[in-house]
């Protein structure tokens, strides 16, 4: 059964707040990131963020076409070179802009066993990485737009 969230959009506080992290994988995590993942495909997205469903937790959701990748309380442990690259929102529908990003991203997070995993991204999951983590700090990708 899908489960498709509405996705909050520039100007609601949630987007703003630092996200919690999560003390244990339970049975709503679980469904939590199921129900992200309906809700990132439905909007034809490549990454989504627990606070763009209004959910203040360090979950997130990213797939750029080599499948899903699901993280539980990311924090990116490495990061090497710099590619500039336009980039949007799924909560800020119709803005696209230049953001300057590691080019090369090494993230450490659950997995939705409780794992500890390590992924190591280049070119579009990299940035997908770095974007979807900077909205669990209350950071929107127009807050490092470069401007022209």
């Amino acid at each position: 059964m899908m489960a498709v969230y509405q996705i909050v959009k520039i100007g609601d506080p949630v987007l703003r707040e630092k996200a919690k992290k999560v003390p244990k994988i339970t049975p709503n995590i679980l469904k939590l990131l199921d129900n992200m993942a309906d809700t990132m495909r439905d909007a034809e997205g490549v990454g989504l963020a627990a606070p763009q469903i209004g959910i203040s937790k360090c979950v997130v959701v990213i797939d750029v076409g080599e499948g899903l990748i699901e993280l539980i309380n990311p924090e990116i442990i490495a990061q090497e070179g710099e590619e500039i690259d336009a980039e949007g929102c799924l909560s800020i529908p119709g803005v696209q802009g230049d953001v300057k990003r590691a080019a090369k991203v090494q993230v450490r997070a659950w997995d939705r066993n409780g794992k500890t995993i390590t992924i190591t991204g280049t070119g579009l999951l990299a940035r997908a990485l770095q974007h979807e983590i900077d909205h669990l700090s209350g950071i929107l990708f127009v807050d490092k737009m470069l401007q022209a």
